[in-house]
């Protein structure tokens, strides 16, 4: 029978790996221990290294002991290029890209291209690029809106081997010049309306060879002087030209760069999303995946017109709401007469098919969250994660009906705090664990194109990725987010704030688009500014009978501005 050291001694073995290429028996410890964890329900927690006695490791309950690098059930799939033949051949006849834009700008029925016919497109896309001479590796910029183009081009890139490198419409002329220069971008695909602008600054990025101008005509496509070293087409010859002359795939490696993304800015034009409710009416989509923003602006309308629609109405939606969300927090189905009476119309608004709500890019307020639950009878469910990370690093499992989080560890990295003192967070806090999030595994970049130094400061010497944000685990291996490490200042009155989560509050009130909250340690009170929603505030002016020439006038309004710094003020005392 063993003895107790004797069973320790092997447990301690079985984290060793040996080394083979040295003849004696030295030994070397495991990056992780995971022979070895503890189960937290939705997370599993293991030590980082065996001598240092922290168990402070957490990973997904589904592969606890690795990381996947590819899906389990798709162990062929492990590029973009794979993911994209995939679907080729499993979903050639379906409809993949939808468009209900016509020529003249008018909104028409849905027209769809299938998966099948997206792969032909890019074949010839790809093809095109190899017949102008770009060779794999070759930095592509894409420097137009989302539309079908846009992802069959990054789909061509993906087949052939070169490096998508978005080029986002809202930016200014100096980013673009920046980004394709940096880059050393080589061919890039615009619209009509930008290329006057590419034109403008042709000579000041050399390294570009192609400009292909997508949705223009041969006739429009202007000439360039004849000892331009640069070859100007319209997307429609690029495409005649590879059909004319089809080249085999040249398929990337998993380690091969897929995309280099820059920060898209806050220059130019914001989005225009006032068609979108139309287009999901229209649509009716089984899974809608947005940002908080829209959700809050969802929230926030319908809570308008619950206030204003009458005293038995507004008791009836309340009476429903709160019923059918105590039914859901304890884990029941609810009952499906408050969805016939109250919610089924509500419903309607996204179509009334969807059965899955995701929320991603910024933090989604438990309470809208409820909302949604309830509102729209779905599963909704809130991820986090960066662009380092290849989006995801955590998020919400299935069946959770806890809000105010973000889930567990994605199965491809594995997370742990650590200790931020100057803002006193620590693994010893009580009652959960608090610190900076960091990041491990296969979902990670390679780091900041052309800039080590900056690369470093993120990535330390064990693998890490530090993320910059806050977070504790609460009961179950569940993380939330709670703050911004960098993101913080002090008034003059010693007082540390952190903006974001006072923006986040007032994003809920029904008349503020967007909240930006500043100060300085100079002062001692915060500032704001505040973009209204033109929609809500000339809503309530019409309400309140309150004439006016345009928005800049009904914003200069002092009755226009004592009911939104009123709804305001309600806002932030319930918060």
């Amino acid at each position: 029978m063993e003895s107790t050291a004797q069973r320790r001694l092997k447990a301690i073995q079985g984290h060793l790996v040996p080394i083979t290429h040295v003849l004696d028996s030295h030994v070397q410890t495991s990056t992780t221990a995971s022979e070895f964890f503890h189960s937290q329900g939705y997370s599993v927690v293991l030590p980082e290294k065996l001598n240092t006695g922290k168990w402070n490791v957490y990973r997904s309950v589904r592969s606890p002991l690795k990381l996947i690098s590819r899906l389990p059930e798709h162990p062929e799939i492990g590029t973009l290029h794979d993911n994209f033949m995939h679907a080729i051949e499993a979903f050639k006849d379906y409809n993949y890209l939808g468009t209900r834009v016509r020529g003249d700008g008018t909104v028409g029925e849905y027209k769809w291209m299938t998966y099948g016919e997206a792969g032909t497109v890019r074949l010839a896309i790809g093809s095109g690029l190899r017949h102008h001479g770009l060779l794999e590796g070759a930095c592509i910029g894409l420097y137009f809106i989302n539309r079908p183009e846009w992802l069959i081009v990054d789909h061509a890139c993906s087949a052939y081997s070169y490096i998508s490198v978005p080029l986002y419409d809202t930016l200014g002329p100096d980013a673009v010049k920046y980004i394709v220069n940096h880059a050393d971008v080589q061919a890039i695909f615009c619209l009509p309306h930008t290329l006057n602008t590419l034109l403008s600054f042709l000579s000041e990025i050399p390294s570009v060879r192609l400009v292909v101008v997508v949705g223009g005509i041969d006739e429009h496509v202007p000439s360039l002087p004849s000892n331009s070293q640069v070859k100007l087409i319209s997307f429609a010859k690029l495409l005649s030209q590879g059909h004319s002359d089809l080249q085999p795939f040249c398929p990337p490696k998993p380690e091969d760069i897929a995309t280099i993304c820059y920060t898209s800015g806050t220059t130019g034009t914001p989005k225009d999303n006032l068609k979108l409710m139309d287009d999901l009416a229209a649509l009716r989509p089984t899974i809608f995946c947005s940002v908080p923003r829209l959700y809050n602006r969802i929230y926030s309308g319908i809570m308008n017109a619950v206030q204003t629609s009458g005293v038995l109405r507004k008791t009836l939606f309340n009476a429903a709401y709160n019923s059918k969300k105590q039914v859901i927090i304890s884990g029941r189905n609810p009952s499906p007469m408050w969805d016939r009476l109250v919610f089924s119309k509500i419903k309607g608004m996204l179509g009334g098919r969807v059965h899955f709500m995701g929320s991603g890019a910024s933090p989604l307020s438990p309470d809208v969250m409820d909302f949604l639950r309830v509102c729209f009878g779905c599963q909704v469910i809130e991820g986090y994660g960066m662009t380092e990370t290849s989006c995801l690093i955590s998020c919400m499992d299935k069946g959770d009906n806890l809000s105010g989080h973000v889930g567990s560890p994605n199965p491809a990295c594995e997370i742990k705090l650590v200790d931020v003192p100057e803002m006193n967070y620590t693994s010893e806090d009580q009652p959960y664990p608090r610190g900076e999030i960091c990041v491990r595994g296969p979902v990670l970049f390679q780091g900041y194109y052309k800039d080590e130094v900056q690369t470093k400061e993120v990535i330390d010497g064990d693998g890490w990725l530090h993320t910059g944000d806050i977070g504790l685990w609460l009961p179950g291996g569940r993380l939330k987010i709670i703050d911004r490490k960098k993101n913080i200042f002090k008034l003059a009155q010693g007082e540390y704030i952190a903006p974001e989560k006072i923006e986040n509050v007032y994003a809920k009130c029904k008349f503020v688009s967007q909240c930006f909250i500043y100060g300085d340690s100079l002062n001692s009170c915060l500032v704001a500014i505040v973009s209204v929603d033109p929609d809500v505030l000339k809503d309530w002016a019409t309400s309140e009978a309150i004439k006016y020439e345009n928005l800049g006038h009904l914003c200069n309004d002092p009755r226009a501005r004592a009911a939104v710094l009123t709804e305001m003020d309600a806002i932030g005392r319930e918060a």
